[in-house]
């Protein structure tokens, strides 16, 4: 059997009419232009923006409903007429929620936010949609709009929701060259009362490999969430943690509790706010110390990244400011720090990524003796720059351990390169400094670069990144290799 296929020219888009209640937008707003693409999918594209455009003024039962395609072979080009029906602006009528199980069916309803009488959003039922796929009880969530308006001119609004399972353990593990092996394992439960509420208890022990065995870290911790305390958006949070550490720069036993709450501004916007009480006892080049800190953590975060594992576009934005006071010695401190990373890519197929991250932080407001040393800031290491040894980055004692510092400055660059759907390189440059003023000091720059190996799993990349220091110190080690999963930013 033989087949001969002839493709023929390919066709432009010709003629653009937009009819009935679209006849005042332009196609051309929509991807619709005389000479553009033509393909079946760009129209559809089209069709489907022209129909959102109107929904978003308030008017949930818009439709495409005529459809005229006329193809002109002596020109090779389609003319394109829609014709689309706006129908009336209606307010939300009835929510009703199906597939609930263990989770409470009228906290569902409540969760979506869609109060009955507002003015329909199509924005406003995909952030609902978020919303309840954020509260990690269910496995899908489906909002469907009715056919048609209830008896008050309204728009029910349908909810299909499956369920997961409540409880959920794991294990995971870290392991570099400088910082050794770390291993951690947790179990939580995502409904503990029936409306969300998340309980979550964690242990990881670090260090192993690196440190002797009576000066391993540890970390365990409990903590509780409840959603939609006040409003939908909002989240209540509490928790307490222990903390025995043992890095280059102090040892640390720190006892901590936690409570706060925060608020979803929009699908981008989240701020919150909490009250801590940290009780600690550290030694470091400073002598053996105990602190009582009472503060409190204030955050806004701004994330529009297409995807949180493994962003291709967009950027996330942190400032933080968390105000001290220690109730022991009497000092008081404001500790400040900003965060931006910036995701772009090259290609319509994002095979290059461009990835950049700045970070930057200051405490003001006390002496360097006066800050916990677990408090002050460092650089150097797997999360930071990489080919330095953790912490390894800035003022040191007369030993050469690290001290940390009152302010500091990192960036990275990261060439994110798929070789298929499942394999990446990562060449990379980092940068860092920490410095015992209040202000960075940009004189004492430390540069690390190297390559990473990418394997994309359903849960994130698993990430093998091997550095170099460019300008190090004598005490720096030559090189570093770190594991985990996740994008390093």
């Amino acid at each position: 059997v033989v087949i001969n296929i002839a493709a023929g020219p390919k066709f432009t888009l010709g003629d653009i009419r937009l009819e009935g209640d679209a006849a005042g937008l332009s196609g051309a707003d929509f991807g619709l232009i005389a000479g553009g693409d033509a393909g079946s999918g760009a129209v559809l594209k089209a069709e489907a923006s022209i129909v959102r455009a109107l929904k978003e003024d308030g008017r949930p039962l818009a439709k495409v409903t005529a459809r005229e395609i006329v193809a002109d072979h002596a020109t090779s080009t389609l003319d394109v007429a829609l014709t689309v029906a706006a129908g009336p602006v209606a307010g939300y009528g009835d929510t009703t929620v199906e597939g609930t199980e263990k989770v409470d069916r009228d906290f569902t309803e409540y969760m979506t936010g869609l109060k009955r009488g507002r003015q329909y959003s199509p924005e406003e039922v995909d952030e609902a949609r978020d919303r309840l796929l954020g509260l990690e009880v269910f496995n899908s969530v489906t909002l469907k709009e009715a056919d048609g308006l209830d008896a008050d001119g309204n728009i029910p609004i349908g909810v299909e929701v499956s369920e997961r399972k409540p409880r959920y353990f794991g294990l995971g593990g870290t392991f570099s060259n400088t910082e050794g092996l770390g291993l951690e394992g947790y179990w939580g439960h995502r409904n503990l009362f029936g409306r969300a509420e998340k309980l979550r208890i964690e242990g990881e022990i670090s260090g192993i490999g690196s440190n002797e065995l009576t000066e391993l870290n540890y970390n365990a911790g409990i903590m509780f969430e409840k959603p939609g305390v006040v409003g939908p958006a909002s989240k209540f949070f509490a928790g307490a943690n222990t903390v025995l550490e043992h890095p280059d720069a102090y040892d640390r036993f720190s006892v901590k509790g936690n409570t706060g709450l925060s608020y979803d501004l929009d699908r981008q916007q989240t701020v919150s706010a909490e009250v801590a009480l940290d009780y600690s006892k550290i030694t470091d080049s400073f002598g053996k110390h105990t602190f009582l800190i009472a503060s409190i953590p204030l955050r806004y975060v701004y994330d529009n990244r297409d995807n949180r594992l493994n962003p291709t576009t967009g950027f996330r934005a942190l400032a933080y400011a968390e105000p001290s006071y220690d109730i022991l010695n009497g000092a008081a401190f404001v500790k400040l720090r900003g965060e931006g990373s910036a995701y772009q890519s090259l290609d319509a197929a994002s095979k290059f990524v461009l990835a950049e991250r700045v970070v930057i932080g200051s405490i003001i407001g006390a002496g360097l003796q006066d800050v916990p040393a677990d408090r002050r800031f460092y650089s150097g290491g797997g999360g930071s720059v990489r080919g330095y040894a953790y912490q390894g980055i800035g003022p040191k004692d007369a030993d050469g351990e690290p001290i940390g510092g009152l302010s500091f400055f990192e960036t990275s660059f990261e060439m994110r390169i798929a070789i298929n759907d499942t394999i990446g390189v990562v060449p990379f440059v980092d940068a860092g400094t920490v410095s015992t003023d209040q202000f960075p000091d940009f004189s004492g720059m430390k540069v690390g670069a190297g390559v990473g190996l990418r394997y994309i799993t359903p849960f994130g990349p698993l990430r093998i990144d091997a550095a170099v220091p460019l300008n190090p110190d004598p005490d720096d080690p030559d090189f570093g290799i770190y594991a985990g999963i996740g994008q390093a930013f």
